[in-house]
This record gives C-alpha cells, structure tokens and sequence, in this order.
C-alpha cells in the first residue's frame, strides 16, 4: 500500500511540473509574438524617395510635396517614377476632398 502511495505522489508531482512547465512555453511564445508586433516601424527618408518618385513630373515640386505628405502619413512610397502602387496600399488609396487620387 505504501509503495501504491508513493508512485501516485510520484505521479501527480509529475503532471503538475509538466503542467507548470508547458504555461511557461505558451507564456515565452506570447511574450515574443507581443515583441514581434510592438517594434517600431521603421522610417524612410522620404525627401530622397519622393524625389526619386517625382524626377519625371511635369510638375516637380507640387508631386514633391503632394509625394511628402503621403509618405509622412504612410511611411512608404512605391519604386519607380509611377505605378508600383501595389507595394504601398495606403499610398495608393489616399484620396484628396474631391475623390482624386492624392499621391503621386
């Protein structure tokens, strides 16, 4: 009978540290994957890229400036000097009061 009680003890003290250590695992992912979304974002120069992005405008310093505001507001100006708005989706959808497309 003693021997039955031991291994019962026994037992129990090893479901409950495996209990205990599988909280700590789960506990650790979530701590990292909350790392994980809190960086900051990162920043671009955008006066090097919206002039880049405007170096073909007929009208250079409006696209600058209207290039500036969006890249402020979206940390993010497609390649090139037109198109390309698929890699920037806030860029592209950023519209001015009249419903026209504010970014260059």
């Amino acid at each position: 009978m003693a021997v039955m009680t031991r291994v019962l003890i026994i037992a129990s003290l090893l479901l409950v540290l495996s209990l205990h250590l599988l909280h700590v695992v789960q506990a650790d992912d979530q701590l990292e994957s909350t790392n994980a979304q809190n960086t900051l974002p990162k920043t671009i120069d955008c006066g090097s890229a919206c002039a880049t992005r405007c170096q073909l405008s007929k009208r250079p310093r409006l696209c600058k400036r209207a290039c500036g505001s969006c890249c402020f507001r979206c940390q993010c100006v497609p390649p090139g000097t037109s198109g390309n708005t698929d890699v920037c989706p806030c860029y592209a959808t950023m519209t001015t009061h009249g419903n026209r497309l504010k970014c260059p």
